[in-house]
């Protein structure tokens, strides 16, 4: 397999290869930005359609700055004030989003090209490093993603990294969702395996406080409408506090993460993965009239992310799961994708 032309970023070409085969579950990914650009998954009649959102090639990722597919980090989310304290040192990172830091900055991995490793039919590995200073971030970090599909066309993402110095390490993938391949995500079921949630301020960074669900909109412990009660017009953009242990799991240890289904089409995802949280964000702020891969825009609430990760502003917060990474660790953050046609 090789790679097939996908445009040019900076005056360098890059592609894109396609896992799978046509009829069942198919993943496009590009290097660049390690990056899910489609996602073809089967309705309960056999039906595909692409279930995350994005452009039609390289440019149209380069123009934007909504993080289609992307892998995010060093540090994805959000950090206040852009800074943090790291063995009594003041780290100052980069500044993108007002005072805050978001998704690692704004030359973050999403903006990186991506060596291609190893290729197979169902299978691609992606290389990277980060020196030591990028986007103020201490250590040189070489990183790695691998996407591919089992037996069961199950996709699979696990996202790796090594550091020659103590870091923090937050690396997510960015994909919008949208189960019935187009319109609007908000007549759409979730469910997710946590009772509690991380409050925000108005900056959208965690007060600290980790709240119960239970009588509130953010209560997704059965199947619901994603629209049927929002906190605001806005929709969310809320990190939620995963509550299952970890549990063998298709050959690895894995935590339940979420169930997403589109009633109509009968297509069901269930999302397991490694970390202890999950950001669920309803695009809100998805540009209306950015341009989609079938001509048509990508607008507020046509799709909503399930960013398995630590928790935002981790290295502020010493009572969330630590993101520390020290030389001679491994991070490894895995992800799988379960896709069984729902009931009738």
């Amino acid at each position: 397999m090789t790679m097939e032309p996908f445009g040019q970023v900076d005056g360098v070409e890059v592609g894109a290869v396609v896992l799978g085969r046509a009829g069942g579950v198919q993943a496009r990914v590009t290097p660049y930005g390690a990056r899910l650009t489609e996602l073809w998954v089967p309705d309960r009649a056999g039906v595909c359609a692409d279930i995350v959102l994005g452009h039609a090639d390289a440019a149209g990722y380069v123009a934007t700055k909504a993080y289609l597919g992307a892998t995010c980090g060093r540090y994805a989310n959000r950090i206040a004030g852009g800074s943090f304290v790291l063995d009594g040192r003041a780290v100052q990172l980069d500044q993108n989003e007002g005072a805050k830091h978001l998704h690692g900055g704004r030359a973050g991995f999403d903006r990186m090209i991506w060596e291609l490793a190893d290729l197979s039919d169902r299978a691609v590995t992606l290389t990277a490093e980060s020196p030591d200073g990028d986007m103020g971030y201490p250590g040189r970090l070489s990183m790695q993603v691998r996407y591919w599909l089992d037996d069961a066309d199950r996709l699979w993402i696990a996202m790796e990294a090594q550091t020659d110095a103590p870091t923090v390490v937050n690396m997510v993938n960015h994909s919008y969702f949208n189960m019935a391949g187009s319109g609007s995500v908000m007549g759409q079921d979730l469910r997710l395996g946590a009772t509690h949630y991380t409050p925000v301020d108005a900056d959208l960074i965690p007060t600290g406080e980790v709240r119960a669900v239970a009588g509130t909109a953010f209560d997704f412990n059965a199947l619901r409408k994603i629209g049927a009660k929002l906190p605001s017009d806005m929709g969310f953009d809320h990190n939620w506090c995963l509550t299952g242990p970890l549990e063998p799991k298709w050959g690895e240890a894995l935590r339940f993460c979420a169930e997403a289904v589109d009633a109509e089409s009968g297509r069901r995802m269930e999302v397991w993965t490694t970390e202890p949280g999950v950001q669920f964000y309803t695009g809100a702020f998805l540009a209306g009239g950015l341009p989609g891969k079938d001509g048509a825009p990508i607008a507020p609430f046509t799709g909503f992310t399930l960013e398995t990760q630590r928790f935002p502003d981790s290295p502020n917060r010493p009572q969330f799961p630590s993101a520390r990474l020290e030389p001679g660790q491994r991070y490894r953050h895995l992800m799988a994708f379960d896709f069984t046609p729902a009931a009738g």
